[in-house]
């Protein structure tokens, strides 16, 4: 099974290129050609934001993603060459999930609203799958041994600064990366390599101006605006992606019902920025597609179909989904406090069997769900 770090040291066959420049020029042709929609190239392994994560973390805003202010960790997003020793280059990638409108919205709270990026197939097995096959090729047209690893999310690189220092974008409030044509519907891979490529021209300007959509669209108030250095910053541990996603236990009683029926992840902040109404194109990365179970899918229809699954039967049912992060009692949660808000007397049946799930977690929620209904609460936000 491929690993996303697995780290490969091979023999090349021929030459191509005569230099940094001719390499990075073909390995960013190579990577267009198999689906990208854009590539850069970082050769300075040490991060210029590190002090700010550092900040970052120390104010909490993490929340219980314990993993990445582990010391190792933040060591290793500070400086490539504690990733890999013989680091040279980063060739950043980015790819398009861009796609229709959402079939639901918070006028419709019968249905769930999963994240754009999670309806169709894993990103991470997709990108992994690219950047594998693009690292192969690396390797075979080198002419000698190269190493590289590959990176999709699964390790503690800063992706976002990398893709900026490659000129793939800037910053926005929302802390998203934006591309001044492509909006900020696009996935981020980092293949790094012991290959000399050239360095792109960082991409320095900020382009969101005086807007702030996105900061007044956020439910639950997780964009903070800029700090001194006059970077974006958001609070994690007040993010719906982070809440419905990241966080495995209980979901704070006073944020649960601006989630409304978003019951993985958030794209509010992406939905209203003007970069992504003028720019945003459909993908054309076929894996990218929705499953039919995920786009739309009824609250009731989607816990019943919960209720009946074990913790195992959920994983194997979405092996090949980014849902499966959030497991079964996970997702459950989050459906339960989507129909606590719906308030429908139609949720009923359907809580009070969520309310005897083996899950205390699950229970729990439905009961606070059950509990909005009954007393009318739900009409109130």
């Amino acid at each position: 099974m491929y690993h996303p770090v697995m780290e490969h040291i091979r023999t090349g066959g021929t030459g191509a290129g005569a230099g940094p420049r001719a390499r990075t020029d073909w390995a960013v042709e190579q990577a267009r050609a198999l689906g990208f929609d854009m590539a850069g190239v970082v050769a300075e392994g040490r991060s210029r934001h590190l002090d700010r994560f550092r900040e970052w973390l120390a104010a909490g805003m993490h929340g219980t993603m314990d993993y990445l202010a582990r010391p190792d960790a933040v060591r290793r997003r500070g400086d490539l060459d504690f990733t890999m020793p013989a680091f040279r280059s980063a060739l950043v990638v980015a790819h398009s999930y861009a796609g229709p409108n959402p079939t639901t919205s918070p006028r419709d709270p019968a249905r769930a609203i999963f994240a754009r990026y999670a309806r169709g197939r894993d990103y991470h097995h997709v990108i992994a799958e690219k950047l594998e096959e693009l690292g192969h090729r690396l390797e075979r047209a080198a002419g000698h041994a190269v190493r590289w690893r590959v990176y999709v999310d699964t390790g503690p690189l800063l992706e976002r600064e990398l893709a900026a220092r490659a000129g793939l974008g800037w910053f926005g409030r929302n802390t998203m990366l934006i591309h001044p044509q492509r909006g900020s519907y696009f996935f981020l891979g980092v293949l790094l390599t012991d290959l000399a490529l050239e360095p792109g021209t960082p991409f320095a300007d900020d382009h969101c101006g005086t807007c702030r959509r996105c900061l007044d669209a956020c439910p639950t108030g997780a964009l903070l605006g800029h700090d001194d250095s006059g970077a974006p910053v958001m609070d994690a541990a007040r993010c719906i992606s982070y809440l419905t996603i990241e966080l495995k236990g209980p979901i704070p009683v006073e944020l649960r019902p601006a989630i409304g029926n978003r019951v993985y992840g958030c794209d509010i902040c992406q939905e209203v920025c003007p970069w992504n109404e003028k720019f945003s194109a459909p993908a054309t990365e076929p894996g990218y597609a929705p499953r039919a179970d995920l786009d739309g899918a009824a609250l009731v229809g989607l816990a019943e179909r919960l209720l009946a699954m074990s913790g195992k039967a959920f994983l194997r049912e979405f092996r090949e989904s980014p849902v499966s992060r959030a497991r079964r009692n996970g997702l459950l949660r989050n459906v339960c406090v989507a129909l606590g808000n719906w308030g429908a007397e139609e949720a009923l049946p359907i809580l009070e069997r969520a309310s005897r799930d083996r899950s205390a977690l699950v229970r729990e929620h439905a009961e606070w769900a059950l509990e909005r209904i009954r007393t009318g609460a739900s009409g109130e936000s």
